[in-house]
């Protein structure tokens, strides 16, 4: 198996560490899901990195995990960036077409997309990515792929992805610190499309939600468009912590009832079934309403729910997807999670499982939890696809524009 077919996707998040590990054919063809890995996370809480060293053995621990897997030594990974630190915002680029007989080239998209990034970005905050929505070709909008056309005027709408300047340099500490290189940092979400949604559901129109335990991201396409991203500042962790709360019991012991006893929908529950906190430790006693676990859990995702629907409000979308809501990450396994997505967000919806096209022969890949780590190695595939093996990786965050050019033409008929 050459080293150079190999492509490593690295989730890096506030409870776990996920690796999966993609073989491409000798023809750059054929992505194959080699191996996958999980560690818990140590010094990293809502995606930014709170101690360098315990990060550092966490992501250590889980790379070690997938060599052992695969049987691969791994040299380098495309690496996701998830956590409230990361905003995004309008851009958009003009310039005027270079050749005299006014037809558009690559390079001319090139350099509009590199005038989009001309924004004023907050202070400490740099582009992570340069997402283009659409072309305008001599006031001619709405146009996918401009390249062969005639013009004078280029123009393209962008979605800009921000991070924090000083998080994305301490992720960069880490990774290299356990001595491997950086393909390219990405937002989770966005890798996490990759995996998960089809052409068809982008179509059409969806909103691809993903429910980690500090945060829930979500990233809204509509005819193959990325025309909203945003991440809200809770998650399935908040879900333990109501619990803990409202049971009067530790952390520990709600994530397990949420784990074994925990739904959504509460009316699906016998009033008279009851869990028994001794069962958990011998520090704890009496008996707490199973029903009473549920509207707890009812509640804080009703929040989120509600939050959710204000952000797709902002674009326009609130209850007019054709395809839907598609949920993944660990908080999409809880049952309830669709029935009441659908009451409140009056839209499909759905659990959101690796495509088709990420064979493997490991069951646990189609593990919700494996999405973003599962949707870097895809988005390294494309880019390997479209370059040659060396040519695509590259060693730093700082070329917003080069990575999603080449992820730009993987988007066009």
């Amino acid at each position: 198996m050459a080293k150079d077919n190999i492509i490593t996707g690295l989730d890096i998040g506030s409870t776990s560490i996920r690796v999966a590990v993609g073989s491409l054919g000798d023809d750059q063809q054929g992505l194959q899901i080699i191996g996958i890995a999980e560690h818990p996370a140590e010094g990293i809480s809502k995606g930014v990195v709170t101690s360098i060293e315990d990060a550092v053995s966490s992501v250590s621990s889980a790379l070690v995990a997938a060599e052992r897997m695969t049987g691969v030594p791994i040299e380098h990974a495309y690496v996701g960036m998830n956590g409230g630190t990361l905003t995004s915002q309008e851009g958009h680029g003009v310039v005027a077409v270079a050749k005299a007989n006014g037809e558009i080239h690559e390079e001319d998209v090139e350099r509009v997309i590199d005038a989009a990034q001309a924004v004023s970005a907050p202070p400490n905050n740099e582009i992570l990515h340069v997402i283009p929505r659409s072309f305008t070709v001599d006031n001619q909008a709405g146009i996918k792929d401009p390249i062969g056309m005639s013009g004078i005027r280029l123009e393209v709408d962008a979605q800009i992805i921000l991070a924090l300047s000083s998080q994305v340099k301490n992720i960069q500490k880490v990774i290299y610190r356990t001595g491997i290189d950086i393909d390219d940092i990405v937002l989770g979400i966005l890798a996490s499309s990759e995996a998960i949604l089809s052409k068809r559901e982008k179509e059409l129109g969806v909103c691809l939600v993903n429910i980690g335990s500090n945060t829930t991201s979500l990233m809204v396409f509509e005819e193959g468009d990325v025309l909203h991203t945003a991440i809200l500042p809770v998650g399935a962790g908040h879900i333990t912590n109501d619990i803990a709360i409202g049971l009067r019991t530790s952390i520990d012991i709600a994530e397990k009832i949420k784990l074994e006893h925990g739904t959504a929908v509460p009316k699906d529950i016998n009033k008279h079934d009851e869990i028994d906190l001794s069962d958990y430790s011998p520090n704890e006693s009496g008996m707490v309403s199973k029903k009473h676990v549920s509207e707890i859990i009812e509640a804080r995702l009703e929040e989120i729910y509600k939050m959710i629907d204000k952000e797709l409000q902002t674009c326009d979308r609130a209850g007019l997807l054709p395809a839907g809501i598609v949920f993944t990450g660990g908080g999409a396994k809880l049952p309830g999670v669709i029935e009441l997505a659908k009451q409140v967000l009056k839209l499909p919806a759905s659990v959101g499982v690796p495509r088709e096209k990420l064979v493997t022969a490991i069951d646990r890949a189609r593990d919700p939890i494996f999405a973003t780590a599962l949707g870097l190695v895809s988005w390294g595939a494309v880019l390997a696809q479209e370059d040659s093996a060396g040519e695509s990786r590259l060693k730093s965050v700082g070329h917003a524009g080069e990575k999603v050019k080449n992820w730009f033409k993987s988007l066009l008929p």
